[in-house]
């Protein structure tokens, strides 16, 4: 497989990671894999203004990851497929595999200056 033809192939990939890659969008995603939410429900779960939320919102379901019901004046969202609650539960196992690596890594880690 050559570069070119690789990175189309990952190119759907890339996009859903970087998708799950705010750590806004994933709090949302991860308070989503316990059931249905409203945007007030998640703005009293994150601490977020209601307007931050709900552009992460419309990024997830623009991306396809997120669903919503409308019910009367309210519209509840839930994930989109059962197969991201698999992603999302696979990448803990990774983590708990890899320990602190990830969160060292000097490129994508956690680490600041005091933690080296």
């Amino acid at each position: 497989m050559t570069n070119s033809s690789c990175a189309t192939t990952l190119s759907p990939a890339v996009a859903l990671f970087h998708s799950l890659s705010d750590p806004t969008r994933l709090t949302i995603a991860a308070r989503l894999a316990s059931g249905e939410a409203r945007v007030r429900d998640l703005v009293e779960g994150t601490g977020l203004a209601q307007s931050t939320v709900s552009a992460h919102m419309a990024c997830l379901r623009e991306c396809g990851l997120v669903v919503g019901r409308t019910e009367g004046r309210q519209t509840f969202y839930a994930l989109a497929r059962p197969e991201l609650l698999d992603l999302l539960a696979t990448a803990e196992t990774l983590l708990a595999a890899t320990g602190s690596k990830v969160a060292l890594c000097p490129t994508y880690g956690t680490t600041t200056e005091e933690d080296r």
